[in-house]
């Protein structure tokens, strides 16, 4: 959508700068929750107003809100002040912000009032600081001004400059009344707004979201909930879906993926609105001001030729065959807009276009404002493809490669990106800023890049060296620079060739991620983007300039470019790197290059420094900015510890580029960390100064510990975890480590270095006289000579803390050190590789299988399927490629706690199952731990990844059979019960059926039907089968990974899917999320056995619809933000919720500020603030703010992600509190089906949505329905949390009472006593649930006294009176649910809690003098 203020762009991004600039100095950081238009501009929505903008904020909900803001506004407690202003601490200059430059007064809001042609003035709210731009983007979002583009603001008769600030405007006060004034068309801005009503006329269906174009994307809380959560509704409709109910999973529908919207019918407005083929107008007809020629055909089908003028569009006399552009003889309905002549040639229109405008009003904002990165659905219904002239213009038009608001030119997509990271960032707006305008060119490259990569796929783009073979050919598109993955002139041929150059590109992006987080000035990366599809891999990168205009050696004065044989270096670059490399734990190294100099470099030899032609220092191929892994590098000459051997490290692995990630390597520094102070306190004790340690005898360190510590640490491999709490606070640590390597007294001097150089030698410093652990990344590249000089020269800034008061800027110091032999830089590569088998990977899955159950892994996790398995791993620091170690580990704690005949083959029970595993409804008994299950499904579904996409390449696979080949592909890895037959080619170019005649006929029109160019190239996939695909599957395991299956159970992946309970369904979505296949939305057979009547495949090529890119980018984040939303847990932790929840507030306003509308930590924050409200008691406000959270997480994660079930969660929660029981029940229903789609019942969290629907079931009276999920919910409690736990206890009881309710007295009394048997054993006798359970059962008892004294009198002849039962109040059960959830209410009166708070501030106080005086 372009606007006039958009034409100063130019091709080197100078004037956008300056446009985003002025845009976002309106948007700078307040001390209140955002919840008013004035408080940010709106973001791009179809027809949105500033009524839905304020509602998408939180603004105009309900009173109560209202006046919680108004008075967070007017006061703010005195500590979360003080919070505030530790926080907003300026990095680069060392200092701590002022309130001034923290907290700015709010600009008085204005209210204008706005006067349009053809409609009723009205008035809006809007923030002095905004431009008038901003202004002009709200009137074309707003409904009854929508079809305006090329328009004026006037105040008093004077244009408002589109750039300028509403406070610098003089006259404009509140109450002013701006006109809206059309000005006169050009061919851009004529060619501007038929786009716009071209989008305007989009009928409101799924065909973008489910095409994955414009940044749309799926929502279906609208359909689940059956509306908006008004609280209207009170009928009480509790069925649920029979393919949910417990037991069942085996017989789950696709199909309820998406549920049918009632209004899905698109509303089309017009048959035909296409550029007219009179266009373009010939010179005569320009000197009478035509712009250019449409071609309408209404819904009545008249046919229309239309002239856009510089007045306006107006109808002319031309028809299909004469040209006559002269304007009609009776009415030629000149208007300003487009849609008011077409309002006006066709009533059909007129009505259509006012039922468009209604239903896409209708929908909540967030169904239709834009995401920052585009999402793709892997299934989706056939949709109909409707004809769309203007949208095939601008698919073939020349401008391929040009951005629509700047016609005829580029991006240079450099500039813009290394110029917003120069924007100043000294205080916080400034920052906000910059952050924002960095995100925004960041999110716009990877849109660019993601269309480029398919473009150079597709065959869309000429290379720049045609000449070359396909996989040697680069392109240039749009300022970006394209790759491919393969090892072109052999450049990775020691590193393990096409293997080495497909992952190169990630580990270059890590490096990327990496160096961009640190935001170093004056130190560049290059704009980088990864894509896969259709089996090939595409790097994007910015150009740097001048880079195409010389040779790549010229080029370079930094680093190699031969791996090491020819090494080069720069002082600048050294200057830059250092700064970084303690942040990247990169060690400052020696090398020889070619003529046996010594050369110094702070990288790896593989990164290169280019100076640009624009004077920035660049770096690029950041490929080994970490340690390399020595367990995958088997060539290597290094002896591994034992234990480590014993695992079968070091394994051959496909390439040698393998990594450590920078998770692991900052754990591994601060594990050692702890052990050095740890050993460093022993040994002074040892000295006897124990006075230097620590000065409280709590945070003193028992010598038995340290001296454990000591011999445990020593070992190669640190296998100990370390607890703070024997060292004392973060604070005192500090303070320690200061004390012990300041200049000690010359007596002491001798027993303190001692003791720091055992303490330096026990973690394997690098220095002897201080920790120092950094990594050489060249320690094992082959082609690399080391150099190892005795002594080298340091240059370290001096800790502002040491400098002398007059001095204005910290000053360098210089000093002497001896450098590390490289058999101890070895060392210390080896170890922190131990450390990752021995202690974080061990521990990783201790965590995972823990027996309290938790499924979460971080504050945004829920381990629900491969994906959000991969990236608790990384959160861990643990590489996808020891995921067969996982496994590994996972599949002995099955065996040793179970025993081996936990994990049994499970029957196939006549093909009913569908090809499902689970075919059994005893979940406990027959499956693995839920862990195991989700474990094994990432491993296959990622090396039938890696088997996919060579073979899908078009050198492999004709372009015409695409489709075919990938059918056969799922066909041979899915189906199960009898054989895939082999595709038959259908070519669309010959007849389906050949000539029938003597065979010798048949022979000799063999040739006419060909089936790849007319060749037989490109068939060796029709040679796949379902064996041969396993086999190279688990090759694939085992080369890859690590990994070998038992031998009873690897002979096909239907035995496998079937022991370690995987649904094909759950694998099918698992493999085509991380291929990018679309397939159609509709129920497939897994199994063709003998219940099918014919022997056909499950998949045909019909059922293909598209292949997506996989898209890998880095993600800026608003780092003041994340420091206010940290503080706020903190703070919520604490109890203060007040506070919390005036941080969130801030928090959630700074990343509106920096990330717009929508974005996947707003929805973390909303979901904060929801539980916060629901705590504090306003049920209204939680439902709001969740309501929100969950359709980002729908928007930004899709519709089935494990976040996504979670927020479907808390809403259903917060519903029922509400008194929206139907709605309750419609949420959980919905995240119980998707938690079976994602991994089937075989989940805790299913237990916890069993335990939910059971709890509103019985309040609704539904008991026989509430039984079978409470006694679901009971098995998967003992499985995963155990039979004595008070989980369990819990279900117990509630299954006791809903058999109660029925009138099974036995069972409820078994159940029951279980229940006070646990609250005894756990809480003890005098506890309250124990005397809880204690008179449940005696009720029990009496209530199944009273029935059989009925039931004999029945026998004596008497009717058996109704069961009286007393339905639970909804408070009670409210009540339940909270205890189920986790929330936890105590009941404490208001004066303690005013008490205890005093008490705590009291203490603050009486510490503070003494810290100083310590200080």
């Amino acid at each position: 959508m372009e606007t006039n203020g958009l034409d100063c762009h130019d091709n080197r991004g100078e004037c956008m700068l300056l446009y985003m600039k002025d845009r976002n100095q309106s948007e700078q950081i307040r001390s209140e929750p955002l919840c008013s238009l004035k408080e940010s501009a709106p973001p791009k929505l179809c027809n949105g107003s500033t009524e839905e903008w304020n509602s998408m904020n939180g603004c105009g909900k309900s009173d109560s809100e209202n006046e919680k803001s108004e008075s967070k506004e007017e006061k703010v407690d005195e500590e979360s002040v003080e919070n505030k202003k530790e926080t907003s601490v300026e990095e680069s200059e060392g200092k701590v912000e002022s309130p001034e430059d923290v907290y700015y007064v709010h600009d008085a809001g204005l209210t204008i009032k706005i006067v349009s042609p053809g409609a009723e003035p009205f008035e809006i709210q809007v923030s002095s600081s905004e431009i008038v731009q901003e202004l002009h983007q709200l009137l074309m979002e707003r409904e009854d001004t929508c079809h305006r583009t090329c328009f004026s603001l006037q105040l008093d008769g004077v244009i408002l400059d589109n750039f300028s600030e509403l406070k610098s405007v003089a006259g404009l006060k509140d109450g002013s009344v701006i006109k809206l004034v059309e000005e006169q068309y050009t061919c851009r801005e004529a060619r501007i707004h038929v786009k716009h009503v071209r989008d305007l006329l989009k009928p409101s269906d799924w065909a973008d979201a489910y095409g994955g174009t414009e940044c749309a994307s799926l929502s279906f809380l609208n359909a689940v909930s059956g509306g908006d959560l008004s609280g209207k509704k009170r009928v009480v409709d509790c069925t649920p879906p029979d393919c949910i109910m417990p037991g069942t999973s085996n017989s789950l529908l696709l199909t309820q993926i998406h549920p049918q919207n009632k209004e899905q019918k698109p509303i089309s407005c017009l048959k035909v609105l296409a550029a007219s083929g009179w266009n373009p107008p010939p010179g005569h007809r320009k000197l009478h001001g035509d712009l250019m020629y449409l071609l309408i055909v209404t819904l009545e089908d008249k046919t229309c030729h239309i002239t856009a003028s510089p007045r306006g569009f107006y109808l002319n006399r031309s028809t299909m065959e004469v040209f006559d552009p002269l304007p009609a003889h009776t009415n030629n309905f000149l208007s300003h807009s487009l849609i008011e002549l077409l309002n006006q040639i066709s009533p059909a229109f007129r009505k259509s276009f006012a039922q468009l405008q209604k239903r896409r009003m209708s929908r909540h904002p967030f169904e239709r404002v834009a995401t920052p990165y585009q999402v793709y659905s892997w299934v989706s219904p056939t949709i109909p493809h409707h004809m769309d002239a203007i949208r095939a213009e601008e698919a073939f038009s020349s401008k391929l490669g040009y951005e629509e608001h700047i016609p005829g030119q580029t991006r240079d997509w450099n500039e813009e990106l290394q110029s917003t990271r120069e924007l100043p960032r000294s205080t916080l707006p400034e920052r906000l800023l910059r952050e924002r305008a960095i995100f925004k060119v960041h999110s716009d490259f990877v849109s660019a890049a993601t269309r480029g990569a398919v473009a150079v796929i597709d065959g869309n783009i000429m290379a720049i060296n045609p000449g070359e073979s396909h996989k040697m050919q680069m392109f240039i598109w749009s300022n970006i620079f394209f790759s491919l993955g393969f090892d072109v002139r052999d450049h990775y041929k020691e590193l393990g060739g096409d293997a080495a150059a497909h992952v190169a590109p990630r580990n270059d992006l890590q490096g990327v991620a990496a160096y961009s987080t640190i935001d170093l000035e004056g130190l560049y990366t290059l704009g980088t983007v990864v894509v896969d599809y259709r089996g090939y891999r595409v790097t994007a990168q910015s150009i740097i300039p001048g880079i195409l205009e010389r040779e790549q050696d010229q080029s370079v004065v930094y680093g190699s470019i031969d791996f090491g044989k020819t090494v080069v270096t720069n002082k600048k670059y050294l200057e830059l790197l250092k700064k970084a490399g303690p942040r990247l734990k990169v060690f400052p190294h020696y090398v020889l290059n070619e003529k046996d100099e010594m050369v110094e470099l702070c990288s790896s030899v593989e990164c290169k420094g280019i100076i640009g032609n624009d004077g920035r220092h660049y770096i690029l191929d950041l490929l080994r900015t970490f340690p390399p892994d020595v367990n995958f590098l088997k060539d290597l000459d290094i002896e591994l510890t034992e234990d480590v051997r014993e695992m079968g490290y070091p394994l051959e692995h496909p390439h040698k580029l393998c990594c450590l990630r920078q998770e692991l390597v900052d754990a591994f520094v601060e594990s050692r960390y702890m052990t050095f102070i740890k050993v460093a306190a022993y040994h002074l004790q040892k000295f006897g100064f124990k006075a230097q340690v620590l000065e409280e005898p709590k945070s003193e360190v028992p010598t038995e510990d340290l001296q454990k510590s000591e011999n445990e640490s020593q070992l190669d491999g640190e296998t100990k975890e370390i607890d703070d709490e024997a060292v004392g606070s973060p604070i005192k640590t500090v303070e320690f480590v200061e004390n012990i390597t300041k200049s000690p007294e010359k007596g002491e001097e001798s027993n303190t270095l001692t003791a720091i150089r055992n303490a330096s030698n026990s973690v394997c410093s690098l220095s002897a006289t201080e920790f120092d652990l950094r990594f050489n990344p060249d320690v094992f590249s082959p082609s690399v000579k080391h150099a190892e000089p005795e002594e080298v020269v340091e240059v370290i800034p001096k800790s502002e803390g040491s400098k002398d008061e007059g001095d204005e800027k910290p000053t360098e110091v210089q000093r002497t050190k001896k450098y590390p032999s490289i058999a101890t830089q070895i060392r210390l590569n080896r170890e922190a590789c131990d450390y990752l088998l021995l202690l974080q990977i061990p521990t990783f899955v201790r965590d995972i299988t823990a027996s309290n159950g938790s499924t979460f892994f971080g504050p945004n996790a829920l381990l629900m399927d491969g994906a959000s398995f991969s990236v608790a791993m990384h959160m861990r620091g643990i590489n996808i490629r020891y995921l067969g170690r996982i496994v590994h580990l996972l599949l002995e704690k099955e065996q040793l706690s179970e025993g081996e005949s936990r994990i049994v083959v499970l029957p196939t029970q006549n093909g009913l199952n569908n090809g499902n595993a689970s075919a059994t409804t005893s979940v406990g008994e027959n499956l693995p731990h839920f862990m195991t299950t989700i474990a094994i499904m990432e491993l296959i579904s990622r090396s039938a990844k890696h088997i996919f996409n060579p073979y899908i390449q078009v050198h492999n696979v004709d372009v015409m059979n695409q489709s075919l080949a990938i059918s056969h592909f799922l066909n041979c890895m899915f189906m199960v019960g009898s054989p895939v037959v082999p595709p038959a080619y259908s070519d669309e170019l010959f007849p389906a059926s050949r000539p029938r005649g003597p065979r010798n006929k048949s022979r000799q029109n063999k040739g006419k039907y060909p089936i790849a160019n007319g060749s037989s190239t490109g068939t060796e996939w029709t040679q796949l089968t379902a064996a041969t695909l396993w086999e190279q599957i688990k090759k694939d395991i085992s080369s890859y990974y690590g990994f070998t299956f038992p031998e009873n159970v690897e002979d096909s992946l239907d035995t496998i899917l079937q022991t370690y309970g995987i649904q094909r369904i759950s694998l099918l979505r698992s493999f085509c999320l991380k291929t990018g296949i679309q397939v159609m939305l509709k129920e497939y057979q897994f199994n063709r056995g003998a219940s099918s009547a014919k022997s056909t495949n499950t998949f045909n090529q019909e059922d293909i619809l598209n292949v997506f890119p996989i898209v890998k980018h880095i993600d800026p984040k608003a780092s003041d933000a994340y420091t206010f939303l940290a503080t706020a847990q903190n703070k919520m932790a604490a109890g203060f919720f007040r506070e919390g929840y005036e941080l969130l507030s801030e928090a959630l306003n700074l990343l509106n500020n920096v990330y717009g509308a929508m974005h996947p930590d707003i929805a973390l924050c909303l979901r904060s603030l929801a539980r916060l409200n629901y705590v504090m008691g306003e049920h209204a406000d939680a439902m709001a703010y969740q309501q929100k959270a969950l359709f980002m997480a729908e928007r930004l994660l899709g519709v089935d992600h494990p976040i996504t079930i979670l927020e479907y969660t808390h809403l259903s929660l917060y519903c029922f509190a509400n008194n929206q029981v139907t709605t309750a029940l419609k949420l959980l229903y919905r995240a119980r089906y998707l938690s079976l789609l994602v991994c089937g019942e075989n989940h805790p969290h299913v237990a916890l949505l069993d335990s939910n629907i059971g709890l509103i079931l019985h309040a609704v009276g539904e008991y026989e329905l509430s039984l079978k999920f409470l006694e679901k919910a009971l098995e998967l409690n003992k499985k995963y949390f155990g039979g004595r736990s008070l989980k369990t206890a819990v279900g117990h009881h509630l299954v006791a009472r809903t058999q109660s309710c029925i009138g099974d007295f036995r069972s409820a009394l078994m159940n029951e006593r279980e229940t006070y048997s646990i609250y005894k054993e756990q809480l003890g006798d005098k506890h309250e649930k124990t005397q809880e359970a204690s008179d449940c059962l005696q009720h029990l008892t009496q209530q199944a006294v009273v029935l059989q004294r009925k039931i004999n009198d029945m026998a004596h002849g008497k009717g058996l009176p109704p069961i009286q039962i007393q339905p639970p109040s909804m408070g009670s059960v409210l009540d339940m649910l909270n205890l189920i959830n986790g929330i936890l209410f105590m009941q404490i009166s208001q004066q303690d809690i005013e008490n205890f708070k005093a008490e705590l501030e009291l203490r603050a106080r009486e510490m503070s003098p003494n810290q100083q005086q310590s200080k």
